[in-house]
């Protein structure tokens, strides 16, 4: 369903992008020493031929730090100015303080007001409206919205379906409040966001909450680790993926062949084409770094948003289809004008 931008006081801009990346990366021939797979298996299927995998002392604010730091360095803006921070993420620190005030201290925004949220792998659209919403409303008017995971310790590495698929990673955006009719570059057009909890038991981490504590008993079934039906994940997220986009467009007033740029979540190589087959772009207008990172989640737009940017892949005017989808099941698109 469309859920509507109200009238705002001022419009977001993305001043700022920035991201991490582990350096430790295991390929797909480093999982086939441990696990029954191949390199033309894993890449046949999904377009993945490596990962990131973070160091056992690094935590997932760490990465969100560091993305956040180059973020700012890129829009010129001191820790000071800050003052939200949101953090989409399904691998926590801890399960409280929240993710965003660890990032809080690492970084020394000390004006800035942190929450974390969660919605998987469309984490981070969730989070930038939610930071819009503060932005436009004139409440804020800076802020960090970042998309952080270290997947690795939620995955079965003896379970080839899933643990061939997901990295560590992070990305950051700085958004900034702007006065209506200003012109600024990487400005926020629409934003659509949906759920259908009936599909929870689709792609899920069962345990580890507290509907299943991890005890003594259930440990050694690894309930605290990613469990997914695969062909029912793939045909929900290509239908409503491109039902969020063509949303997210007309929000924005503008259609299809207004697209320069596509940037999806990165999930698999065969869900990408198939959305931009169902929306009539060539492959050259989707962005892709699936080969090199795998599915970091939250993490996968805002990274592959920075890299699109620094590669000049997007330009000042481009319009930019942000547009992901994930565990909930949840989806989201935004539209941006470069």
């Amino acid at each position: 369903m469309l859920t509507p931008n109200p009238p705002p006081t001022c419009v977001s801009s993305i001043i700022g992008t920035g991201s991490y990346m582990p350096e430790k990366i295991l390929t797909n021939d480093d999982l086939s020493k441990f696990v029954e797979t191949s390199d033309e298996w894993i890449t046949s299927r999904t377009g993945i031929r490596e990962r990131r995998i973070a160091a056992d002392d690094q935590a997932t604010s760490d990465l969100a730090a560091e993305a956040a730091r180059r973020a700012m360095t890129a829009a010129g803006v001191q820790p000071e100015e800050i003052d939200l921070i949101v953090i989409a993420t399904v691998t926590p620190d801890m399960l409280f303080p929240s993710t965003a005030c660890f990032v809080q201290k690492k970084i020394g925004a000390n004006n800035a007001v942190c929450f974390d949220i969660s919605a998987a792998c469309s984490g981070f659209l969730y989070a930038l409206q939610i930071a819009r919403h503060f932005l436009n409303a004139g409440t804020r008017t800076t802020a960090l919205v970042i998309g952080a995971e270290k997947l690795s310790t939620l995955i079965n590495w003896r379970d080839r379906n899933t643990c061939v698929l997901f990295g560590d990673g992070a990305g950051a955006v700085v958004i900034r409040a702007v006065e209506p009719g200003v012109a600024a570059p990487g400005r926020v057009l629409s934003t659509v966001m949906g759920s259908d909890g009936t599909l929870t038991d689709v792609l899920k981490v069962p345990g580890g909450g507290s509907a299943c504590p991890i005890t003594s008993d259930n440990i050694a079934s690894r309930p605290n680790t990613i469990h997914m039906e695969g062909r029912e994940t793939f045909k929900h997220a290509v239908t409503r993926m491109c039902q969020a986009s063509e949303q997210a467009l007309a929000a924005a007033g503008l259609t299809k062949a207004d697209i320069d740029m596509v940037i999806p979540h990165q999930a698999n190589a065969r869900i990408i084409s198939a959305i931009a087959d169902r929306l009539g772009l060539p492959m050259e207008k989707t962005f892709m770094n699936l080969d090199k990172y795998g599915n970091t989640s939250a993490a996968t737009i805002p990274v592959a948003l920075d890299e699109a940017h620094r590669q000049g892949k997007i330009k000042r005017g481009d319009v930019v289809l942000l547009v992901a989808f994930g565990g909930g099941f949840t989806w989201a698109s935004s539209v941006v004008r470069w």
